[in-house]
């Protein structure tokens, strides 16, 4: 039974619940504040992209979770309605936004309730020093008037997923989510309108890694930025790949991509394809350090990010 209050169920896949949140801001620590934002921005709670390997039902109460988002992760979502107001009341010049860690603000059930447009509206009038958007959502092109007046006040930069170069690897590990040639074409599309667009290689999902990254490339052609699938051997604390992505791995015998070392080796082959084109591949705060960046940035090749 879902709470009081609207809803929509959408299919029979999953549902829109609404509340009114008390704040849209959260400082950020960790990872992120390594990374060079102040703040995350996070318009629901619960993901209806529901991809297996999300993290972020692993972080429970430390993301802003109640327990049933854990256990029905991807189920449903839970908009906050009023993200609109409180942006125009907590968002300040200076501030270096991440929009957002916890849920796609492009995931599935956005494409009915349209909350983002309402939030960009806010934030064109009230601009932070940086907004970054991390989608895989190709229907963030829907907003492109809004994004095209938004890039005119602040440093608006666009994290991109791409996660592999297989489709029936995507199918496996991210069903709700739309294609390759979807996503890559939804990059050129971006890059065409002058936005500062980045593949974003995270996670690193099982792939043939040169062709990924060669694919990558040329859609966004800039520097990629990426992560491996986060593993205990390497993340002892906090948040972590979710059983149901290794319980994937396991049938598909595709436990290496869950190796440290494995992943060493992945990463240095997309760094070398990326240098051999002339850019480069950089992981973890230091790769999503480049979305943070005050100053604005031109294509960024490999020598720039050298420099």
């Amino acid at each position: 039974m879902l709470p009081s209050g609207r809803r929509a169920k959408l299919g029979n896949v999953w549902a829109v619940r609404e509340t009114r949140a008390k704040s849209i801001l959260t400082p950020v620590s960790g990872f992120l504040k390594q990374a060079g934002f102040t703040h995350s921005l996070t318009p629901a709670r619960n993901c209806t992209y529901g991809c297996t390997y999300c993290y972020v039902p692993t972080m429970g109460i430390y993301g802003g979770l109640l327990p049933e988002d854990a256990k029905k992760w991807g189920q449903f979502t839970t908009f906050k309605t009023n993200a609109p107001e409180l942006v125009s009341r907590s968002v300040a010049a200076g501030q270096v936004i991440y929009c957002s860690p916890l849920v796609d603000p492009y995931q599935p059930a956005e494409r009915e309730h349209a909350l983002m447009p309402g939030i960009l509206a806010r934030l064109i009038r009230n601009p932070p020093s940086v907004f970054v958007i991390q989608t895989r959502g190709p229907l963030i092109l829907r907003d492109l008037v809004l994004l095209e007046e938004l890039a005119a006040r602040t440093k608006l930069r666009i994290s991109f997923s791409i996660t592999t170069d297989c489709d029936d690897v995507r199918r496996r590990y991210e069903p709700h989510c739309e294609s390759n040639i979807e996503r890559l074409e939804t990059i050129r599309v971006l890059r065409s309108y002058g936005f500062e667009v980045y593949a974003t290689l995270a996670p690193l999902l099982p792939s043939n890694p040169s062709r990924l990254a060669a694919l990558s490339i040329e859609a966004a052609q800039r520097t990629l930025i990426g992560d491996p699938l986060h593993v205990r051997q390497t993340k002892p604390h906090g948040a972590t790949t979710r059983a149901v992505a290794l319980e994937i791995a396991r049938r598909f015998q595709e436990t290496d991509w869950f190796r440290p070392e494995f992943q060493r080796d992945v990463v240095e082959t997309i760094t070398e394809t990326a240098r051999a084109a002339g850019y480069d591949f950089v992981v973890g705060p230091a790769g999503f350090g480049l979305l943070a960046e005050m100053k604005s940035q031109e294509l960024l090749s490999a020598a720039d990010v050298r420099r």
